[in-house]
């Protein structure tokens, strides 16, 4: 299949104009295929040759103007057109092939009441898959899209839905669209609908999730709402569409994809087991990032691949900020989450040999290939947080003035980087133009050291900075009490460089935090004080901020090989137990297990880490015991499952079916043991079928999947490399669990034969299956564990196969980087 490429698209551009597309899908013509039909029409600026994409399983028709095309002229994804200056007709017949991969029209069928789901994920190059198009963001059009649908289902689309008499299903004509954003959710859906500001708002998910959904209903309504009346707050701009539904769909490869009108999101966000608030925050926070697309990406819409992050680092940004001004009755301080959990994937992104401006080149994003690739934690964490600084820099209150221009320019037509800058420019006398160029055009993360000269009671501040770019920091300068608690001194507003040091009054402060509200995007160090000030009163710092970035400080120094992981894990085992942040604590634990005890430390001093890590979580249930701190509880009975190094324990938990002290275990939980247990080798694949027949739904045959593949038995490492690559049976769900359950560091010399025939397998699984399966098989099936320079130096070996297709070797890059970092660490 051919790729686009940007000459490409702005040639097609400049031929033609794409008015209406009129679509019409059957889907009652199998499980397998289902019947696509699509009448383009379209003018031709000058007489020229161009082409139009789809991907068919069949391709039955094609008529141009009336006069039938060669079909047999279709070259791989591509049907040329040979077009006179003028008005212009394509009308395209077709079968389609259903996906269980998450790409184009993805087929589903619900393991706990046999019923089928479809829908559509049309991002970047999969519209092709389900209606053949002029496929880039720049030729938007009006569609029309009608449904032939099995009698007992619904269909959404991105317009107001009707049955007609005849069974069909019609949608409302739509405003100017891209043709990515081109959405049908179609089965037997559960839904919740309702009306706000004159619009029906509706929610749906299947129907074996309908209980879950109605318990969360009211939650997730009352954010959308108060999200959506925030944001006509902020914009001049009114929602440019006719309703707002929300779809729960099966196996979504992203957390959600902001289709006008009905925005797709992942069903995990139903919850079917017990959650912690954060959880819940961050599906408001997707929800309100999903809404701010509404207006920057679907209302105006980059022009090429090259300004994603101008969808998604507003978008990101808006999220975040949105949740925390209109939901903060419900979630605490969203920007402590983004700085623990968030800021770190931006910052590992950035850190890598695969690291991008937020903004590239338009040369840098040559063609649709390259431009997946950038969908990381560049476009979005570094992206928000230059947003965060700008803002910080800017003023909101420019800001918004600037973006509110930018709508109002471009509503329902494309834009670049450079005409929102000058959209910014417009509304400040600030050099936005001077501030895009340090901060949007260049790669890599500056670091930030305090430095304090003086005696007695006259101290100078000085900001020492690895880098080139201006920042605007809060530094919060800390005395220590007799009681050991850090109680803050004075905050001061810095501009890094200065133009002289800062004078602080006072003796010389016991703690001194640079970017101690997180405002910008750098990486910190500490002066000798403030560093042995930091390690031993972490817990005693009053702002849950504030210890979000020396936590993220203390995570980077260990990754540079600056502070040794054991010394992480007695800090983490200092303070965690009185930790009160829940989002602290999970994004603490998180990096503490999954790459302190699994990649950091080598195997002898593995167990050690494992017995610290469990001693933490035990601290906290026994803090928890009184049931006031149900969040707290769950993060650490998961941690404590998830960190045994022998059954006794969680396996009494399973027989009981609940913690002694609670919580009762849902299915959640029994799976997470039973997963555990399967590491340890104290469970079976009888257990494992019991299990399952317990609960028969989605999640438990992800369940199953993840405990056969993590059984410490030949046969079963066989059985499940098999199912991985052999087959193309799993969908992309179960791939995914077998995968995250075959690589143990336990069983390192019983999978070790499977190191070396990781890289030609995954390359061929890439070349059949294609990018989300490619991009699924570098993240979940790559040997995590496999610390060693031979390991490295065989994948290393391996990126010069030109048989890597981008998507994977993009993963191989970034793993082989973490593995050369895991080396480094392990030898620092």
């Amino acid at each position: 299949m051919s790729v686009l490429t940007r000459d490409e698209a702005q040639t097609r551009a400049q031929l033609l104009d794409v008015h209406h597309y009129r679509v019409d899908l059957d889907l009652t013509t199998g499980d397998e295929t289902f019947g696509s039909q699509s009448l383009i029409r379209f003018t031709a600026r000058a007489a020229g040759d161009t082409f139009v994409e789809l991907k068919p399983e069949t391709l039955h028709s094609a008529l141009l103007d009336g006069e039938p095309l060669d079909v047999t002229a279709l070259d791989g994804n591509r049907l040329p057109l040979s077009l006179t200056e003028g008005e212009h007709t394509l009308s395209v017949a077709t079968t389609m092939r259903y996906s269980r991969t998450g790409e184009g029209m993805h087929r589903f069928k619900d393991p706990t009441d046999g019923e089928s789901y479809v829908y559509t994920q049309l991002f970047m190059e999969d519209v092709q898959r389900v209606f053949a198009a002029f496929d880039q963001p720049d030729l938007k059009a009006v569609f029309e899209i009608g449904v032939t649908a099995p009698e007992g289902w619904t269909v959404l689309s991105n317009g107001i839905t009707e049955q007609q008499a005849d069974g069909r299903w019609e949608a409302a004509a739509t405003p100017l669209l891209s043709t990515y954003f081109v959405c049908v959710a179609a089965g037997p859906w559960h839904s919740v609908r309702t009306e706000h500001a004159g619009l029906p708002f509706g929610i749906h998910c299947r129907r074996s999730l309908a209980a879950h959904l109605d318990a969360d209903a009211d939650e997730i309504l009352a954010v959308t709402k108060a999200c959506y009346d925030r944001y006509h707050e902020k914009f001049d701009e009114p929602y440019p569409f006719d309703s707002y539904d929300q779809a729960f769909v099966p196996e979504f490869n992203a957390g959600a994809m902001e289709n006008p009108g009905l925005v797709t999101f992942r069903d995990e966000f139903v919850f079917r087991s017990a959650v912690t608030v954060t959880e819940r925050q961050t599906r408001a926070m997707v929800i309100a990032h999903e809404m701010a697309h509404m207006w920057f990406g679907d209302l105006v819409t980059l022009r090429w691949w090259d300004d994603i992050w101008l969808n998604e680092s507003f978008a990101e940004y808006m999220g975040f900020q949105t949740v925390n001004e209109a939901c903060s009755d419900l979630f605490p301080d969203t920007w402590v989450d983004f700085g623990i959990a968030r800021k770190a994937w931006g910052y590992e992104a950035d850190q890598r040999p695969s690291t991008h401006p937020v903004a590239p080149d338009p040369e840098a994003v040559p063609d649709t290939a390259s431009a997946l690739l950038n969908f990381d934690g560049i476009s979005y964490a570094k992206g928000a947080s230059a947003l965060r600084q700008l803002v910080t820099w800017l003023g909101e209150k420019d800001f918004l003035a600037g973006i509110n221009i930018h709508f109002k320019r471009h509503k329902f037509g494309n834009a670049t980087l450079a005409d929102f800058i000058d959209n910014l420019a417009a509304a400040t006398d600030r050099d936005v133009h001077g501030w895009a160029e340090q901060w949007l055009r260049t790669t890599g993360v500056d670091t930030l050291t305090p430095r304090l000269d003086g005696t007695g009671t006259s101290w100078q501040l000085t900001v020492d900075r690895t880098g080139s770019r201006p920042h605007r920091i809060a530094v919060g300068v800390y005395d220590r009490e007799p009681s050991g608690d850090l109680v803050p001194r004075e905050r001061r507003e810095i501009d890094v460089p200065q133009e002289a040091p800062a004078e602080l009054t006072g003796p010389r402060p016991a703690l001194v935090v640079l970017n101690g509200e997180d405002l910008t995007y750098t990486k910190l160090r500490f002066d000798d004080m403030s560093e042995e000030s930091a390690l031993r009163g972490l817990s005693r710092i009053p702002d849950a901020l504030t210890r979000a970035v020396i936590w993220n400080a203390l995570r980077d120094m260990v990754r540079d090989g600056d502070l040794a992981p054991a010394t992480y894990l007695d800090t983490a085992l200092a303070h965690l137990p009185e930790e009160t942040e829940l989002a602290l604590l999970q994004g603490v634990l998180g990096f503490a297990r999954t790459q302190i005890a699994d990649r950091y430390v080598s195997e002898d001093e593995r167990p050690a880490a494992l017995a610290k890590i469990g001693e933490i979580a035990r601290a906290l249930l026994r803090r928890t015991e009184d049931g006031e701190s149900p969040g707290l509880r769950l993060t650490a009975v998961r941690t404590f499952i998830d960190s045994a190094t022998t059954p006794e324990k969680i396996a009494s938990w399973l027989e009981e079916g609940t913690v002694h002290g609670g919580p009762e275990l849902d299915p959640e939980l029994r799976w997470r043991i039973l997963s555990r247990l399967a590491v340890l080798g104290a469970t079976d694949e009888a257990a494992i079928a019991a299990e399952l027949e317990r609960d028969p739904s989605a999640t438990g045959e992800e369940g199953a999947a993840r405990c056969r593949a993590a059984l410490p038995d030949p046969a079963a490492k066989a059985a499940a490399w098999s199912a991985l690559f052999d087959t193309d049976d799993l969908s992309n769900y179960l791939f995914t669990a077998t995968a995250q359950g075959f690589w143990q560091p336990e069983q390192a010399e019983l999978v070790r034969e499977y190191v070396p025939r990781f890289y030609a397998d995954a390359t061929a699984l890439g070349a059949r299956r294609g990018p989300a399966m490619a991009e699924a098989a570098g993240r979940y099936a790559f040997p995590f564990h496999a610390v060693d320079a031979e390991s490295l130096a065989l994948g290393e070996s391996h990126l010069d196969d030109d048989a890597v297709i981008p998507a994977l070797h993009r993963k191989l890059v970034d793993q082989l980087d973490d593995l050369r970092r895991a080396l480094a660490v392990r030898t620092a």
